[in-house]
């Protein structure tokens, strides 16, 4: 496997691999750390199918409301939608949602494309993790992928990740909010670490990617960088 500029040349010691999978059922919610995952042209299946809406039909996000990075969304057994254990459609999860986000607010599925921010799916890697310095969990990544220099994932966009059977498209390097300011556990807010982002990796770390190719993904599932086909594919899902 080779990495690099040309992505020749350049032997890697260690081989890439998956070290971490996140789910996130309910958008702006935290999520759930995974062992394996199915992936679909959507990204994760199961990931933010079910947001929140204001009394006027607006989507809310922990942008505006960080109190919803608390509560924890996750899948059943059967694909049932829960909030910190109980029904996403639940009266007591209602009261929760409007408590927060006032008279009105609601939460709402929907599966289609429409749902994401940016693209499906978000990538971080060990390298940026650790020149990053804080919780990774603040970034918010579906796939966290180990074995990484710095910030070698910089050079990725227009290449793909194989993962098996898995094919995933990187197009660019994601813009990060202020929700990155924000503790996963205490929402204690840090404004320094967003500003710290933006004067130390010009705003972005991670990557907006799609998926090329379905199927599943594991925990210690190699991972290779592939230019070729990667760099003409587009997602054209939104």
């Amino acid at each position: 496997m080779t990495l690099g500029g040309s992505y020749a040349g350049q032997k890697r010691a260690v081989a890439m691999k998956v070290t971490e999978i996140w789910r996130y059922p309910v958008k702006t919610m935290a999520g759930e750390k995974l062992q394996r995952a199915g992936l679909g042209s959507l990204g994760i299946e199961g990931d933010r199918v079910v947001h929140v809406e204001n009394d006027k039909g607006r989507v809310i996000t922990s942008r505006s409301h960080p109190r919803f990075l608390g509560p924890k969304g996750s899948l059943g057994a059967h694909g049932d939608i829960k909030v910190d254990g109980r029904p996403w459609d639940s009266p007591a999860v209602a009261a929760e949602v409007m408590d927060i986000a006032g008279p009105g607010a609601k939460l709402v599925r929907c599966d289609g494309a429409e749902r994401f921010d940016v693209l499906p799916l978000l990538v971080a890697t060990d390298g940026a993790i650790a020149a990053f310095g804080h919780d990774h969990r603040r970034l918010r990544p579906n796939i966290v992928i180990g074995g990484v220099e710095g910030l070698t994932e910089g050079q990725w966009p227009g290449a793909c990740l194989r993962i098996g059977k898995v094919l995933i498209g990187v197009q660019d390097l994601r813009l990060r909010c202020i929700m990155t300011s924000f503790d996963p556990d205490t929402l204690v807010q840090d404004k320094a670490i967003t500003r710290g982002i933006y004067k130390r990796f010009d705003g972005k770390l991670a990557l907006n990617c799609f998926v090329i190719e379905g199927g599943e993904i594991a925990v210690g599932d190699e991972v290779n960088l592939e230019r070729g086909r990667a760099g003409a594919a587009q997602y054209v899902g939104l």
